[in-house]
């Protein structure tokens, strides 16, 4: 094989290894961009999911100091 061919076989080594990188690196884009989305949703219904948490807490909570009240005026049914 002459000096060229070598020299001509090599580039098109280096162009399809090139491709080849290009390709992977768009892929990796794409998969970062749909990661970030989905992190985004899960971030808004984490946040969702700690209100209501709050909100059934505080009810509760409400709910206890109220029933706690009613025990001492009531007494409990008899068991049968």
């Amino acid at each position: 094989m002459t000096l060229i061919k070598q020299e001509e076989n090599s580039i098109k080594v280096l162009e399809e290894r090139i491709n080849v990188l290009e390709s992977r690196n768009l892929f990796q884009d794409d998969v970062i961009e749909q990661l970030s989305e989905e992190l985004a949703v899960h971030q808004v219904q984490i946040a969702e999911l700690k209100e209501q948490i709050q909100l059934v807490a505080n009810r509760l909570k409400d709910n206890g100091s109220l029933s706690s009240g009613k025990d001492e005026i009531e007494p409990p049914p008899p068991h049968y």
